[in-house]
């Protein structure tokens, strides 16, 4: 079988060195196994994704010398597919509605001994979730009080058992979804959180190969046990170094890090590109 790969950025701000270190190395890992190379826009989050950076995407790899296939496929298209996959889940028992608001899960986990999740999140509290009866949420949700959708990862992990993933620089990795908790599902503005519609995604383009940063490496046990519980094959996983500043810090849209645009614009070429990321 041919293998697939994907590089699926958002759309939310300009495309930077960091992004193109992971398209130059996912498109070259393709390119050896002899494999297709498809582009996915995840532009699930509606509010911060604009349509001048979908352009800017396809600009700024195509000056890179990336071709994809077509079409490319857009989250924003495929919420009915979210839906299924979380109405599977909740047909299990796996899914709850959360009713905490930000505010209110920031003053309930303010205190510096909360149980964080590898990115640094609080997790949700379990007492939280253990003092809703089933007549609460069903008055709470009929009222249209705003919530999330949470995966139940005690139920989740006692549903799949051990899990694991093949990490190409590693091997056979065992996953620890229980440091992430209760994940979102779906947000109150968003049909499906990175999580779940990463996993859909996948599976709905036949990906067999992720190349993606290290900074994703964590997150992938989560990705494992959604697959597991809606019976979709894992595909292998390389997460490379992390392009940084000169003080370490990973080089981020939101922080209006260098675009590629502007270097493009200030006179660097694609070679000077792949130069300044050290391939």
């Amino acid at each position: 079988m041919q293998p697939v790969f994907r590089f699926a950025p958002s759309p939310n701000g300009e495309l930077h060195l960091g992004h193109a270190f992971s398209a130059l190395t996912d498109y070259a890992q393709c390119q050896a196994a002899d494999g297709r190379f498809l582009l996915r826009i995840e532009d699930i989050d509606r509010g911060r994704c604009r349509p001048e950076y979908e352009h800017g995407i396809y600009r700024d790899l195509a000056w890179l010398g990336l071709t994809w296939e077509e079409p490319v496929r857009r989250q924003s298209e495929h919420g009915a597919e979210y839906r299924k996959a979380i109405n599977a889940l909740r047909e299990r028992g796996l899914v709850y509605p959360a009713f905490l608001s930000r505010a209110e899960l920031a003053t309930m986990t303010a205190d510096p001994g909360w149980p964080r999740d590898p990115d640094g999140a609080p997790l949700y509290p379990d007492s939280e979730r253990k003092r809703l009866s089933a007549a609460d949420i069903a008055a709470r949700t009929a009222a249209g009080q705003p919530h999330t959708l949470r995966l139940d990862m005690t139920r989740a992990i006692e549903a799949v058992g051990a899990t694991a993933w093949h990490e190409d620089t590693e091997g056979t990795v065992v996953a620890d979804p229980a440091a992430w908790g209760d994940v979102i599902l779906a947000r109150r503005d968003a049909e499906a959180s990175y999580h779940l519609a990463v996993v859909v995604d996948d599976d709905a383009q036949g990906v067999t190969n992720v190349v993606r940063g290290r900074d994703l490496y964590y997150a992938t046990a989560v990705h494992v046990v959604l697959q597991r519980l809606l019976g979709l094959p894992t595909p292998r996983y390389h997460h490379h170094r992390l392009i940084t500043d000169a003080a370490g810090r990973k080089l981020s849209k939101s922080d209006r890090d260098t675009s590629l645009r502007a270097l493009r614009e200030g006179g660097a070429t694609p070679a000077d590109i792949r130069r300044m990321v050290g391939l």
